[in-house]
C-alpha cells in the first residue's frame, strides 16, 4: 500500500512542477527551470501541433540552456502561470538573450496568435535590451505559454524571467547605466591613447585604438545594447552576416598592435609566421561572410591568432622583453574574457553563473593594463632616446675632437705647404730677377759696341722696359709679397733708372692712394716706363720741368695718370711711336681698359680700367 502511495506521488508531482505560482512577495521568477521543453528536429511543427498533437514535453530543471550556435532545430518552451493573490496581476517575461534571432510568444490572452520578437524579427523601437512580453493574470486565474525560439546564424541561449514591471524597469534602467558605464570607460581610454598617438606618433597606440573600438562595437552587439538603437531590420541582418569580421577586427587590431609593441624584428621567425597568418586572416573571414555552412567555426580562426598572439608574447618575456609583461597580462584577462564568451555561445559554460558583468569588469582591466603598457613605452621610448641623445654627446664630442686633430694636422700640413710655396716663389723671383740682370747687363754690353746715337736710344728703351719688369720681381722677392704690390716703390724705381738713363734731372710728383696686384702691376709698370720715357725725351727744352704720376681707386676702378708740364704736341699729327702703340696694346688689350689724352698744356695721359671681384 506505501509502495503504491509513493508510487502515485512520483507520478503526480511532474505534473505540478511546472505551474509557476506568482504572488505578491516575490520580484522576479526564473521561468525556465519550471518549464518544460520540447525539441523539435523536424522544424515543421506549427502551434496547433504542438499546443494539441501528442507531443511530449520534457521537464526541464536548468536555469539556463546553453545550445551553441545555430543549432539545426526549433526549441519549444511551455509554462504555467498561476496568480495565488486576490487581485489582478501583470508581469513582464523577459527572454534575457539578445542575440536569439526569432523569438515567438504564444499567449491565451491574444488567442495564442504569436508575438515576434528577436534582432531578426523586424520588431524595431523596443526600449529593453532584451526582449521583453506582457503576461496578465485575473484573481487566481491559471494560465499557460508557449515560446518558440530558433536562431539562424547566432547563438542559442534561452533564459526566461518573470518580473515585477516596476522591478523589471528598475533593473533594466541600472543594467543599461552599467553598460553605458563600461562603454564610457572604452571610449575614454580610447581617446586618452588615441591622443598618445598624435603627441608620439608611434602606431601602437594607433592600433590599440583601433582595437579598442572593434571591442567595443563587438561588446554594443553581443551585450544587446544597440538593439535599443536599431532603425533598420536590414542594418541587423547585415551585421549576423558579418559577424565574423566584428569578431575578427579587434583579433586582426590587437594582432598588429602585438607586432608593434614587441618589436617583432627580433624574432624574424616568429614575425615571418604571423605576417604571413595575417593575410590569410581576412581571406578566412569572408568564406564565413559568404556561406552558411561553417557557421560553427566562425571564430575559430580569430582564437587561433589570439593564441599565436599569446605563445608570441610569451616567448618575449622569456626573452626578457619588459613590455611583453604587461601585455601578457592584458593577454591573460582578454583570453578569460573571449573564452568566457566563447565557451558560453557554444554552449559549455554559463558565464553569468559567476557574475552578470565579469566579461565587462575584465574587459576594463584588460584595457587599463593595456594603457599602462602604452604609457610605460613612452617612459621606454623616452630612456631609449636619452640614452641615444647621450652617445651623440659622445660621438659629437668624439668627432670634435678627431676633427680638431684633423684641423691641426691639415693647418700644419697648409703652414709647411705655404712655406715651400713661399721659398719656391722667393727662389722663383730671385731667379727671374737674376735673368733679367742678366738681359740687361748683355744690353749694356751690346749698346756699348755702337757709335749711333739712335741705335744706342733704341738699346736704352729696350733696357728700360725689361728693368721696368726686373723691378717688380725684385720688389716681390724683397717684400716677399704675393698679392699686391706697393705702387709708390714700383713705380719710383722705374722713373729713377729712366733718370739715369737719360742723365736728366726732372721733378717726379708721385700722389700714389691704390696698390697694385701683381698681373695689373707689370702692365702699369710699362705704361709708366713708355709714358715718363716720352716725357723726358720730347717734353722738356731745358731737361728742366715736372713729371706727375697719379693712381687712384674706387669701387674697384682704378685710375693712373701720367702728366708733366712740358711743351705737348699736335695730336693732329699723326704719330707711329712703338712706345705709344705699346700703351695702348696694354690698356686695351691686357687692362681691358679705356686711355685719353690731352696736350694742350704739357701731356696728360689718363688710364682708367676696373676689376671685377
Amino acid at each position: 500500500m506505501i509502495k503504491y502511495f509513493l508510487f502515485m506521488i512520483f507520478l503526480i508531482t511532474p505534473m505540478y512542477a511546472s505551474i509557476i505560482e506568482v504572488g505578491n512577495e516575490t520580484t522576479s521568477y526564473d521561468v525556465l527551470e519550471n518549464s518544460s521543453i520540447y525539441i523539435d528536429h523536424t522544424r515543421s511543427l506549427g502551434f496547433n501541433e504542438i499546443k494539441n498533437g501528442n507531443i511530449t514535453f520534457e521537464l526541464n530543471n536548468a536555469r539556463r540552456l546553453l545550445l551553441g550556435y545555430s543549432p539545426n532545430f526549433d526549441v519549444w518552451i511551455k509554462f504555467t502561470v498561476k496568480n495565488t493573490t486576490d487581485t489582478k496581476i501583470s508581469r513582464i517575461l523577459e527572454y534575457n538573450n539578445p542575440m536569439t534571432t526569432n523569438i515567438f510568444f504564444y499567449s491565451p490572452d491574444e488567442n495564442f496568435s504569436p508575438q515576434t520578437s528577436g534582432i531578426l524579427s523586424g520588431n524595431l523601437g523596443q526600449k529593453s535590451i532584451n526582449s521583453i512580453f506582457k503576461i496578465n493574470l485575473e484573481a487566481h486565474e491559471e494560465k499557460t505559454y508557449f515560446i518558440k525560439v530558433y536562431s539562424e546564424v547566432t547563438t542559442l541561449i534561452v533564459d526566461l524571467k518573470l518580473w515585477k514591471t516596476n522591478q523589471f524597469y528598475e533593473a533594466e534602467i541600472d543594467h543599461q547605466k552599467k553598460l553605458a558605464l563600461f562603454f564610457g570607460a572604452m571610449i575614454a581610454l580610447a581617446l586618452y591613447n588615441l591622443s598618445l598617438y598624435f603627441f608620439t606618433r608611434d602606431k601602437s597606440y594607433l592600433y590599440y585604438v583601433a582595437y579598442m573600438i572593434g571591442i567595443s562595437f563587438h561588446h554594443i552587439v553581443y551585450t544587446g545594447f544597440f538593439n535599443i538603437f536599431q532603425l533598420d531590420v536590414g542594418l541587423n541582418e547585415l551585421m549576423i552576416k558579418a559577424a565574423a569580421i566584428i569578431v575578427g577586427i579587434p583579433a586582426f587590431a590587437l594582432a598588429l598592435f602585438t607586432n608593434s609593441m614587441l618589436e617583432m624584428n627580433r624574432y624574424p621567425k616568429l614575425k615571418k609566421l604571423l605576417h604571413y597568418y595575417l593575410i590569410l586572416f581576412p581571406l578566412t573571414l569572408l568564406i564565413f561572410v559568404f556561406t552558411n555552412e561553417f557557421n560553427h567555426f566562425r571564430n575559430i580562426f580569430s582564437v587561433i591568432l589570439l593564441l599565436l598572439l599569446l605563445f608570441i608574447t610569451v616567448y618575449a618575456a622569456l626573452k626578457k622583453d619588459s613590455q611583453a609583461k604587461f601585455i601578457l597580462f592584458g593577454w591573460f584577462l582578454f583570453i578569460v574574457a573571449g573564452s568566457a564568451m566563447y565557451l558560453s555561445s557554444i554552449g559549455w559554460f554559463d558565464i553569468y553563473k559567476l557574475s552578470h558583468y565579469f566579461i565587462e569588469i575584465l574587459l576594463v582591466l584588460e584595457a587599463i593594463v593595456f594603457s599602462i603598457a602604452l604609457a610605460y613605452r613612452i617612459k621606454q621610448l623616452q630612456l631609449e632616446k636619452e640614452s641615444v641623445h647621450q652617445k651623440l654627446l659622445e660621438q659629437q664630442k668624439n668627432e670634435k675632437v678627431k676633427l680638431e686633430h684633423e684641423v691641426l694636422k691639415k693647418t700644419e700640413d697648409l703652414q709647411e705647404a705655404l712655406a715651400t710655396k713661399q721659398l719656391l716663389l722667393n727662389e722663383l723671383n730671385h731667379r727671374v730677377k737674376n735673368s733679367m740682370q742678366t738681359i740687361l747687363s748683355l744690353i749694356r754690353m751690346q749698346s756699348d759696341e755702337f757709335d749711333n746715337t739712335k741705335l744706342q736710344d733704341a738699346f736704352t728703351t729696350i733696357q728700360n722696359r725689361v728693368s721696368t719688369m726686373s723691378h717688380l720681381h725684385e720688389l716681390l722677392y724683397k717684400e716677399e709679397l704675393f698679392s699686391d704690390v706697393n705702387a709708390f716703390q714700383y713705380f719710383h724705381s722705374i722713373v729713377e733708372d729712366i733718370q739715369e738713363s737719360y742723365e736728366m734731372i726732372v721733378e717726379i710728383n708721385y700722389q700714389i692712394h691704390a696698390s697694385l696686384e701683381i698681373e695689373q702691376a707689370i702692365y702699369c709698370g710699362l705704361i709708366v716706363n713708355e709714358l715718363v720715357t716720352n716725357a723726358c725725351k720730347y717734353a722738356f727744352k731745358d731737361d728742366k720741368g715736372t713729371i706727375s704720376i697719379a693712381l687712384d681707386e674706387k669701387d674697384n676702378v682704378y685710375s693712373l695718370i701720367v702728366s708733366d708740364n712740358g711743351m705737348g704736341y699736335d695730336q693732329g699729327k699723326t704719330t707711329n711711336s712703338l712706345g705709344l702703340e705699346l700703351v695702348k696694346s696694354l690698356v686695351y688689350g691686357q687692362l681691358k681698359g679705356k686711355i685719353s689724352t690731352d696736350s694742350h698744356h704739357g701731356v696728360s695721359v689718363e688710364v682708367i680700367w676696373s676689376i671685377l671681384e
